[in-house]
């Protein structure tokens, strides 16, 4: 690609979120390169519970922009990529999963069994936290996403304040209870340059050992 991408740090360092955007379409290769480095992201036990549906459709983007209460972001950049959590993906058998990893030497026969045992999952259900579960996985993919459009050179946003309903219904999936939206990803080329509104020194964010006491938020 023509593109000459970012180092990590880089990525981390330069990448802002964006809310307005050129009308420029977004070259497929790059898009490609995005949601391939995007499916790298790590989820617990590589159950990848997590699916990204990309709207590039006007009408798609802008039931989005709807969902999301008249926010521009995904009317106006020409992809915008939902986030899908699926706290149900650990009951199917997912053969495919543990005999990729056995194949490349990354799983042994006592961490397939674990795997196919699935406690972990029984014990999150047990406690209802597998959509939180999923969700995390998810969110891992997405910052993987802003990071690697960052790198090779596109803008992007992480959007919340959105109607679940609504998002899950202008992607068809407003009748799967056991999917959860996540976050909205869009994605395309800066119509502006957002200034970086700084951070918190990192002592007051860092700790060593235990949470503090107190927090300072003045």
């Amino acid at each position: 690609m023509e593109t000459q991408a970012l180092s990590v740090p880089e990525a981390i360092r330069t990448r802002r979120t964006v809310r307005h955007y050129r009308p420029d379409p977004v070259d497929p290769a790059v898009l490609d390169e995005v949601l391939e480095l995007a499916v790298q992201a790590p989820s617990a036990w590589n159950m990848q519970d997590r699916s990204i549906v990309v709207v590039s459709s006007e009408a798609g983007r802008n039931r989005l922009s709807q969902a999301a209460f008249g926010q521009p972001q995904p009317r106006e950049a020409p992809v915008a990529l939902v986030f899908v959590a699926d706290a149900t993906a650990w009951e199917a058998p997912n053969t495919d999963i543990a005999a990729t990893a056995a194949r490349n030497g990354a799983w042994n026969a006592e961490f397939t069994a674990l795997f196919d045992s699935r406690a972990e999952y029984h014990d999150l259900r047990e406690r209802g936290l597998l959509r939180e579960n999923a969700v995390k996985n998810a969110m891992i993919a997405a910052t993987y996403t802003m990071l690697a459009a960052t790198a090779l050179g596109l803008a992007s946003a992480p959007m919340n304040g959105w109607d679940p309903h609504l998002v899950k219904q202008a992607i068809g999936i407003e009748d799967r209870d056991n999917l959860a939206i996540a976050v909205i990803v869009t994605i395309g080329h800066a119509a502006t340059a957002p200034q970086h509104p700084g951070r918190r020194t990192r002592n007051r964010i860092v700790f060593t050992e235990r949470y503090p006491a107190q927090r300072d938020y003045s």
